[in-house]
């Protein structure tokens, strides 16, 4: 999916150039609440985002103002048919002054349409007056259905409209192996009717503008995914000019960082904000959906990175909760964790990192990241364990640990002897040893090991020296590439 993204993007950016009519851009003045706001379309396709009560319609509905719309009435689309009780001062023709003044608008098809309407009472008890008088049936053609099948998990054997003058109504016969079935559009859930209305009235639409409201309604997740997927298809076949509101995340990382328009009221107007992933998904939902995974192997080595991004969050316009940190897992199987999320494609969202003595995997994990055309960097925590790099700082700055651990110079110095003492003559794995001692030392201090770990990585991140400095700018590096990937 993410490869097809790609490729239709790049097309897409080649044929903008070849547009016979193009809506470059918009300005919006004392409307709505909205004081001033000049919007760029960049890209064919575009997904205006933001919160509630942030213009998202507006701005779509001044789009539908900007052409003169071929066989519309002379009232479809112009402001005061839009936009109710607005009060036109003076000359009330609209023209482009683009053209060199006060010219004539372009011609150009639009189409117009707000998802959520779809099966709103109004429109329900319109179209069952179709029931009355004559009626004129037609089969639609087979690429309409194909653009609906390639969506939905159906299959069709016939897409049907029954119309009578400017009201119609949709028929599905399924295939035999699909149920067989046949019914109207009243029974069809919300997000099926409305890839089969979308399918049958823009799919022969040529270098028309094509603007939809709440794109996403009634549609789960991967649905809005393929649903996307067609509409930039279509739009480099038909040269349409396709921008959609939306308040999902998922068809806002349909379209490529400059097709993102969002949105955001303050200072009682609206104004344009970089439409970064993180920026948006927490104007939308308070905290972001996408959040960036580092995988450590015990919570020492939790506390260590939790220090550390205790100093990077607001270097990074970052909260804890963009960040999920997972552990109590051996070192031996993160061969195995980076090969299970290499299938659901999800290494993207992940950092590896590894206690200092499992250095000797690096190739191996970086190999099988590859498998899945990952690049993978593990990190390493310095020493052999976090406790021996802690254990490493204390002793070398025990003043300033002192007063930060509230006891004096000399009894931490005395403290940390007498356990270097007590573990001289111990015969287990080195790094068992230290677990041991760094155990011991933060008991007698009344402390947890993970209380002391983040208090002793926060210290050193901040002061931005030595083995800390280089891991610490290692992981800034990884999560600043997270943030900016699309």
């Amino acid at each position: 999916m993410n490869k097809s993204f790609e490729q239709i993007w790049t097309q897409l950016r080649a044929k903008k150039t070849q547009y016979h009519t193009f809506l470059e851009g918009l300005k919006i003045e004392k409307l709505r609440g909205i004081d001033s706001l000049s919007v760029r379309f960049d890209f064919p396709v575009t997904v205006i985002a933001g919160a509630n009560a942030t213009g998202k319609s507006t701005l779509l509905f001044a789009c539908a103002c900007a052409y003169k719309v071929p066989e519309a009435g002379i009232k479809d689309y112009v402001p005061t048919t839009l936009f109710p009780n607005l009060v036109i001062f003076g000359n009330d023709k609209l023209s482009d002054s683009d053209m060199g003044g006060k010219g004539p608008q372009p011609s150009r098809a639009i189409y117009f349409r707000t998802l959520a309407n779809l099966t709103s009472p109004s429109e329900v008890r319109s179209v069952l007056q179709i029931g009355k008088g004559k009626q004129e049936a037609a089969t639609l053609t087979s690429d309409l259905i194909a653009f609906a099948m390639r969506i939905l998990p159906l299959r069709y054997k016939e897409v049907s409209v029954i119309s009578k003058g400017d009201k119609n109504l949709l028929f599905a016969v399924r295939d035999l192996n699909d149920g067989g079935e046949q019914y109207s559009e009243f029974h069809m859930s919300a997000g099926e009717r409305a890839i089969l209305r979308i399918s049958k009235e823009i799919s022969r639409l040529k270098n028309a503008l094509v603007l939809i409201d709440e794109i996403e309604a009634g549609m789960r997740p991967y649905t809005q995914q393929q649903l996307m997927l067609e509409l930039q298809r279509i739009a480099l076949r038909n040269d349409l000019q396709i921008i959609v509101t939306s308040h999902s995340p998922v068809i806002i990382d349909s379209v490529p960082l400059e097709a993102r328009v969002f949105l955001e009221r303050s200072d009682n107007t609206v104004k344009v904000m970089p439409a970064y992933k993180a920026i948006i998904q927490k104007a939308l939902y308070g905290q972001s959906i996408e959040k960036l995974n580092i995988l450590c192997e015990d919570d020492v080595g939790e506390s260590f990175l939790l220090g550390i991004m205790d100093v990077l969050n607001p270097r990074l316009n970052m909260v804890p909760d963009d960040i999920v940190v997972g552990r109590d897992t051996g070192k031996s199987s993160f061969p195995e964790h980076i090969r299970a999320l290499g299938k659901f494609n999800q290494l993207m969202n992940f950092v590896f990192v590894l206690d200092g003595d499992a250095v000797g995997m690096e190739n191996l994990l970086k190999q099988a990241g590859q498998a899945f055309g990952a690049t993978l960097q593990p990190l390493f925590i310095p020493g052999q364990v976090p406790e021996d790099w802690a254990w490493q700082t204390l002793e070398q700055a025990t003043e300033s640990y002192a007063l930060l651990l509230g006891i004096s110079t000399n009894a931490l110095t005395d403290l940390m002897a007498k356990i270097n003492h007590q573990y001289n003559n111990a015969s287990d794995k080195p790094a068992n040893i230290i677990k041991n001692k760094f155990s011991s030392f933060s008991d007698r201090l009344k402390r947890t090991t993970t209380e002391v770990m983040r208090l002793v990585s926060r210290t050193e991140c901040e002061k931005g020296e030595g083995d800390i400095k280089v891991f610490t700018d290692e992981l800034e590096s990884q999560i600043r590439a997270w943030q900016a990937r699309k």
